[in-house]
């Protein structure tokens, strides 16, 4: 479970939140005013009551027989996930996946500002990568007091990921996204979400093969 601001709210709920408002989103683009739990439950094969009750944490109200306001959906789980706001971050580690969200623009659509890189390696100090400079590692404590910088992005090899992190939290970053394929030990009260694209792919790959395996019977 996860608090936001002093409401309980669960890992699902967080994960089905941005689905509905990029259903409504396009909803809203389409010109539709009015959306009901039904309808959106219907395009996500989920219950309509859990919907209702994903939506109730975000403070919108619907109207009986009419459905919640698009408008109003998209401005309150906007709110709600912190998106409405920029968020800068810094990114240690210049590799293939650091390039790769350095290069994803929509990341600004979604309140992340990720200003500059930074890495150990001098070959790729003081290069540019889509518009965003490399400085070299040791000038990231100093950087993240002078720009208040809250957010950390750890995208370096396993066995550097708790350096960093360590590096990061002692210079005042308060939530890590961590990219690396290693747990972080963290103390209480700084955030800790961990990008698993491994497990992610495992469940891909299982249910693939038992998927082939039932086509081969």
């Amino acid at each position: 479970m996860v608090a936001l601001k002093s409401v309980v709210v669960s890992r699902s709920t967080l994960k089905r939140l941005p689905l509905y408002l990029h259903l409504v989103e396009g909803l809203y683009a389409q010109g539709v005013e009015h959306v009901s739990c039904t309808a959106i439950a219907k395009e996500f094969d989920f219950d309509p009551t859990q919907v209702r009750k994903d939506i109730e944490v975000t403070g919108e109200v619907g109207t009986a027989r009419v459905g919640f306001s698009v408008t109003g959906l998209v401005i309150r789980i906007r709110e709600f996930l912190g998106w409405n706001n920029a968020h800068d971050a810094f990114l240690v580690g210049a590799g293939n996946m650091g390039k790769a969200l350095l290069g994803y623009k929509d990341f600004e659509k979604y309140g992340l500002n990720i200003v500059a890189a930074f890495d150990k390696d001098t070959r790729k100090v003081g290069s540019r990568i889509f518009g965003k400079e490399v400085l070299a590692l040791s000038k990231l404590p100093n950087l993240v007091k002078r720009m208040h910088v809250h957010i950390g992005i750890v995208c370096v090899p396993a066995e550097h990921a708790q350096p960093v992190a360590d590096l990061m939290i002692n210079a005042g970053i308060q939530a890590i996204w961590n990219f690396a394929p290693a747990p972080l030990r963290i103390p209480e009260g700084v955030i800790l979400e961990n990008a698993r694209l491994t497990q992610s792919l495992a469940v891909l790959t299982n249910n693939l093969t038992r998927k082939l395996n039932t086509t081969k019977e």
